[in-house]
């Protein structure tokens, strides 16, 4: 069984993607600084696979390569990469403490940079593996008060594209995923008013959700998206269309 490591999965669009890749038949290791509920409830139920959570606050990156050693001496080799972990702090950006700045970067950009480094290494050594950023539609149209947000999704873009030169010719993809306003995460502290103005932007006129971000991982991680790679898989119900 292929075992797939995906960060911040205890709720929303990382626990989304964590049960559809274990209903896929994977080993699923969920990795957030402390379970959930929701989690625990997924793990339960039988699925093809497995969903295992895995503690670790992936802001202290100093941490990150020892878990990306112990998880493979425990489980083997490991096959898929999930980058989801991330915090939308928002703040215009003449008043956003620095302190608050440098939490951001480290918990969008260089966590997911660092975890992908190690991860990484031993799908080289394989010749194989998948991994998959989650990014989000702002990187590229940008949103009032999300300045530094943005930033940190628009360089999982680029991080994305470069590495998938670096390491497509020993058989591993990278691709990553453009989330627009999802149903009940981004939308949950919109009013009635704000929500309709989100829905009637896009073309078809509804909010996606966090299964149809965890199908676009679950293809980009199967046989589907063998020879997808550098690409960025939007998802946003039609609002960028």
């Amino acid at each position: 069984m292929d075992s797939v490591i995906v960060t911040g999965a205890t709720r929303g669009i990382g626990l989304a993607i964590a049960e559809r890749l274990a209903a896929d038949g994977f080993h699923v290791i969920a990795v957030a600084r402390r379970n959930s509920e929701a989690l625990e409830r997924a793990a339960a139920n039988p699925v093809a696979g497995a969903l295992t959570f895995a503690a670790l606050d992936l802001a202290d990156v100093g941490a990150i390569p020892a878990f990306a050693r112990e998880t493979r001496a425990r489980l083997g080799p490991i096959y898929g990469l999930v980058n989801n972990a991330g915090v939308g702090t928002e703040g215009l950006l003449a008043n956003m403490p620095d302190s608050e700045i440098e939490a951001l970067i480290r918990l969008n950009t260089l966590s997911p940079i660092i975890m992908s480094k190690y991860v990484v290494r031993g799908m080289m050594a394989e010749r194989r593996g998948r991994v998959v950023n989650i990014s989000s539609i702002i990187a590229s149209t940008g949103f009032n008060a999300l300045s530094v947000y943005a930033a940190t999704k628009a360089s999982l873009v680029g991080f994305t594209r470069s590495l998938a030169r670096e390491v497509g010719r020993i058989g591993v993809t990278v691709n990553a995923i453009a989330p627009g306003f999802i149903e009940t995460q981004l939308t949950g502290g919109l009013d009635e008013a704000g929500r309709e103005r989100v829905v009637a932007r896009s073309a078809l006129r509804r909010l996606a959700e966090p299964a149809d971000v965890a199908s676009m991982a679950a293809f980009l991680m199967g046989e589907g998206g063998r020879n997808i790679t550098g690409a960025v898989m939007t998802v946003d119900a039609g609002s960028t269309a």
